[in-house]
C-alpha cells in the first residue's frame, strides 16, 4: 500500500471506490440470497424453482400480497415488487391448481415479477413449479410465517433502496449515542476516536462513513465496506486494526447517527456556542444536533466528545440543560426583581409616614 503525497494511504480512494461499485450494481435475487443477516433478520430463504431468474433486478422496496391478482383484477397490480403468498394465498393457490384453473397465476409469474416467495414452510405443486421455470421466475421458500418474514425483509429492502451520502469522517458510538466526527484533515478526529476505543467506546467507521436515510425518519451510517471499516489510519503508526487491538467489542458494523460534532482549530476571533442548544447538522435531508469544539494545545476533546454523548442522551430523556440553566436564571432575576420592589414600596411606605 502505497502513500500518497498529502500523507492519505491510496485506501481511502480504495474505499470511495467500492462505494460507488456497490451503488452502481443493482441489487438481485441472489444478492437477497446470499446477504449476510444476523439471526433476528435471517430469513431462511432457499430456492425451489426458476433458478435461472435469480439474476432478476429487485427494483422496489414494496412487498405484494397477490390475492386479487389470483382472483382475476390486475388493477394497479405492482409487477416491481416481490410476491408473497402466505397461507391464504397458497390456500387459493391449491384450490386453483385443483381446478385447472392457472390463467392469472400463469399472468402473475409472466409478468416480470422479481420472484414469488412461500411462508410458512410450504411449497408449490408441480404445476406452479413448471410455469415458474417456464417464464424463469424464481420461487423461493422460507420456514417463516407471512408477518416475520415481511417485518425482516422490510428492514433489509428500506436499507438496500435507502438514499445514501458518503462523508470524510469518523463513526463512534459514545454511550450509546451514534457520533460522527468531522473536521478538516490534520484536526485529530482519528486520533480523538482512538482515545474514546482506549475508553470503551466502539469503532463503526474510520475515515469514510456511509450515511443511510431510513424512511426520512433517521440516519444510519456504516462503513462502505465491511472488511475494512474497522482498520484505522493513524499518522506515524499506519494502519492499526482495531477488533485485532482492544476486542471485538470495540467494533459495531453500523449505528444511528444522533450528533454530529465538528473539530476545528481554536480561532480567538470567532464567538463559539456557549449553551449548545442551537446548532444542527443537515445529512440526506435530516437534520441532528450539532455540536462545535474547537482544538488546541491542552484542551481534552475525548471527554468534551464523551459530555456531549451525556448531554444528547439527557436530552433525548427530556433533560435540557441549557434550558433548566436559562429558567433558572429567568427566575432568579424574577426573584430579585420582586424583592427589589418590595423593598423599594417598604421604603416608600416609611417616607410617607
Amino acid at each position: 500500500m502505497r502513500q500518497c503525497e498529502n500523507g492519505w494511504f491510496f485506501s481511502r480512494f480504495f474505499f470511495a471506490h467500492l462505494c460507488y461499485h456497490f451503488h452502481m450494481n443493482n441489487f438481485t435475487i441472489l444478492d437477497l440470497l446470499d446477504i449476510d443477516l444476523k439471526e433476528k433478520n435471517h430469513l431462511e430463504l432457499s430456492c425451489t424453482a426458476g433458478r435461472s431468474g435469480l439474476s432478476r433486478q429487485i427494483t422496489s422496496a414494496m412487498i405484494s400480497r397477490p390475492g386479487l391478482p389470483l382472483s382475476g383484477f390486475f388493477t394497479d397490480f405492482n409487477c416491481r415488487s416481490i410476491q408473497l403468498f402466505g397461507k391464504g394465498e397458497q390456500a387459493y393457490l391449491r384450490l386453483l391448481d385443483e381446478s385447472g384453473k392457472l390463467d392469472n397465476v400463469e399472468k402473475i409469474l409472466s409478468s416480470g415479477i422479481p420472484c414469488c416467495v412461500f411462508t410458512d414452510g410450504q411449497t408449490p405443486s408441480n404445476n406452479i413449479t413448471e410455469l415458474a421455470e417456464r417464464y424463469a421466475t424464481a420461487i423461493l421458500t422460507t420456514k417463516l410465517n407471512s408477518s416475520d418474514f415481511s417485518r425482516r425483509l422490510y428492514n433489509i429492502l428500506e436499507e438496500v433502496f435507502a438514499r445514501t451520502e458518503t462523508i470524510h469522517g469518523v463513526l463512534i458510538e459514545v454511550f450509546g449515542i451514534g457520533v460522527l466526527i468531522t473536521g478538516d484533515a490534520g484536526v485529530g478526529k482519528s486520533e480523538t476516536a482512538l482515545e474514546l476505543i482506549s475508553r470503551g467506546h466502539r469503532l463503526i467507521s474510520d475515515d469514510t462513513v456511509k450515511l443511510m436515510n431510513i424512511s426520512d425518519s433517521y440516519l444510519v451510517g456504516s462503513g462502505p465496506n465491511a472488511a475494512l471499516a474497522h482498520h484505522m489510519e493513524i499518522r506515524g503508526l499506519g494502519i492499526i486494526n482495531v477488533a485485532n487491538m482492544y476486542g471485538i467489542g470495540a467494533i459495531r458494523e453500523k449505528k444511528q447517527v444522533q450528533l454530529s460534532v465538528h473539530l476545528e482549530k481554536w480561532d480567538d476571533k470567532k464567538n463559539y456556542d456557549h449553551l449548545g442548544d442551537s446548532l444542527q447538522a443537515e445529512y440526506l435531508g435530516i437534520k441532528i444536533p450539532r455540536v462545535e469544539i474547537p482544538v488546541k494545545p491542552g484542551r481534552n476533546v475525548p471527554i468534551l466528545i464523551e459530555t456531549a454523548a451525556r448531554n444528547e442522551r439527557l436530552k433525548k430523556q427530556g433533560f435540557y440543560s441549557a434550558k433548566e440553566f436559562d429558567q433558572n436564571v429567568m427566575s432568579w432575576l424574577e426573584s430579585e426583581a420582586t424583592r427589589e420592589m418590595y423593598y423599594n414600596t417598604l421604603s416608600q411606605e416609611d417616607g410617607d409616614k
